[in-house]
């Protein structure tokens, strides 16, 4: 090993130390992948290493960590986590956006759900508002007793499905002092209304209702849980536009991983039940920290950034960027949903969320 190569390491090492892992007796040890995996290229200008910490569900949650070779030596960094999106791995966008976010000078994670990924919990591919939410308090958890952070100057961005948790746990934990929310779906929204409202009755609703509960006692006879499939593939001719704008990132070099359901299987067929008389952003009114909303004009999904920023501010906005004291609607001309996934379109502000950070951290 070079002397470059032996610093790199130690560098990580020390780091590993800093942030080490406060684990129950009972906790599982997780076998983690120790090679890069990822689906971006490895950034000279950060240190990486792989970190654990665990839920107040007792779950261990597995993260990569990200901290700039800049850092000066006895100082404290803001730090982010970052998580996202629904049904991906942290070696997909969240990954990306934690390297970007560390060249730029913060110590970031990104981390598995629960019951996702390299992280714990059984059985796998399951959802939970409360627990996805939780999994972001306890990354706050773990950030706030890392020797190389400020606790004061924290942060989480939440992609995709997990915008929406994002949103919730700011709503809940003022530890996190500045929240970003990129390309946001609200998961309980589009579970209860469908998309644009398309399933939004008491009939519709309740047919969900007995079809879950009937999946429910089929997998509970079977001893097992039937997979709801995850980004359809082959791509049908007649498949709606946003379908394809997943399939170009999911099933494609472009994005494919192993250990991400939209990759491969998708979630229980059952797994995301509890959003359907949960909703995550009922309390988001009172989030007094700074949030910022990041959406693309073309977003299928744009709606569920402009009715977050609604229920934060109380303005409704349609099409186009908005600001109210320190909450923010940030729509980015022409982009899809799966173009703020990463960079292949260029259009993923990070100046401006570093900008956002270092203002409010």
């Amino acid at each position: 090993m070079d002397i470059k190569s032996f610093i790199m390491v130690s560098a990580a090492a020390l780091a590993l130390l800093a942030c080490k892992s406060k684990t129950n007796d009972n906790m599982s040890t997780l076998k983690l992948t120790q090679e890069w995996d990822k689906t971006f290229p490895k950034s000279e200008l950060v240190n990486h290493s792989k970190v654990t910490f665990h839920n107040r569900y007792g779950i261990e949650l597995a993260a990569d960590m990200y901290v700039p070779k800049s850092h000066a030596q006895g100082t404290k960094l803001p730090a982010i986590a970052v998580s996202g999106p629904f049904g991906a791995v942290k070696e997909q966008s969240s990954g990306l956006y934690a390297q970007h976010m560390a060249e730029r000078g913060f110590l970031t994670i990104a981390f598995d759900p629960s019951f996702t990924g390299e992280s714990g919990g059984q059985p796998r591919r399951m959802a939970s508002p409360d627990i996805n939410t939780e999994d972001f308090l306890a990354a706050v958890d773990f950030l706030s007793t890392c020797e190389l952070v400020d606790p004061e100057r924290i942060g989480i961005i939440g992609i995709c499905g997990f915008g929406g948790m994002a949103v919730n746990a700011a709503a809940l934990d003022p530890r996190i002092k500045a929240t970003v929310a990129s390309t946001m779906y609200d998961m309980s929204k589009v579970n209860v209304e469908g998309y644009f409202a398309s399933e939004d009755t008491p009939a519709q609703r309740q047919e969900k209702r007995r079809a879950l509960a009937a999946q429910r006692t089929k997998d509970y006879a079977s001893g097992t849980y039937e997979r709801a499939g995850g980004v359809v593939d082959p791509l049908p001719e007649d498949a709606p536009w946003f379908v394809k704008d997943y399939h170009a990132y999911y099933k494609t070099p472009r994005g494919y991983h192993v250990r991400s359901g939209n990759s491969n299987d998708g979630w229980n067929v059952i797994g995301c039940q509890s959003f359907l008389n949960q909703p995550l952003l009922a309390w988001a009114g009172e989030i007094e920290a700074p949030v910022l909303l990041i959406h693309g004009e073309k977003a299928h999904s744009r709606y569920f950034s402009e009715y977050a920023f609604e229920r934060m501010t109380g303005k409704h906005v349609v099409g186009e960027s908005a600001k109210e004291g320190n909450k923010e609607l940030l729509i980015i001309p022409g982009a899809s949903h799966v173009d703020l996934y990463d960079d292949v379109a260029g259009v993923i502000p990070y100046d401006k969320i570093e900008q956002f950070f270092n203002t409010n951290l």
